[in-house]
């Protein structure tokens, strides 16, 4: 079982980006999907949890109004759309699953039963 993300690369200030999470596992719809994202230098921080059905729980207001998630689980595919980045949202960017409804606060790390490689985005003019 695995999660793969991709969609990362450079991108400029202001424009918008999608990374996607792929989970090669027939119930993806049984797990609630994590994104995370890890700045140099700095911890690995939450940014919201994508419920089984959808709902969202936010971690962190550093993304607050820009960031947005969504899920496919016909496609078994969860999804981070970033808008009008910035050069401070530079970062690995990961997703991780696990098989509950979204906590109202991010578990620690080696609760997620799953979680993907990470992928680079990097914002810069």
């Amino acid at each position: 079982v695995q999660l793969v993300e991709s969609g990362g690369g450079l991108v400029q200030p202001g424009t918008s980006r999608t990374l996607s999470c792929i989970l090669s596992k027939r119930t993806f719809s049984y797990y609630s999907v994590t994104w995370f994202r890890q700045a140099p230098g700095s911890d690995r921080e939450a940014l919201f949890c994508i419920g089984r059905s959808e709902t969202i729980r936010d971690y962190s207001d550093a993304a607050s109004g820009r960031f947005a998630g969504s899920r496919d689980n016909s496609q078994n595919a969860a999804y981070l759309h970033m808008y009008a980045l910035k050069v401070e949202d530079t970062a690995v960017y990961y997703c991780a699953a696990h098989q509950d409804p979204c906590p109202v606060y991010p578990l620690p790390r080696s609760a997620y039963e799953i979680w993907g490689q990470g992928t680079q985005v990097t914002v810069s003019s």
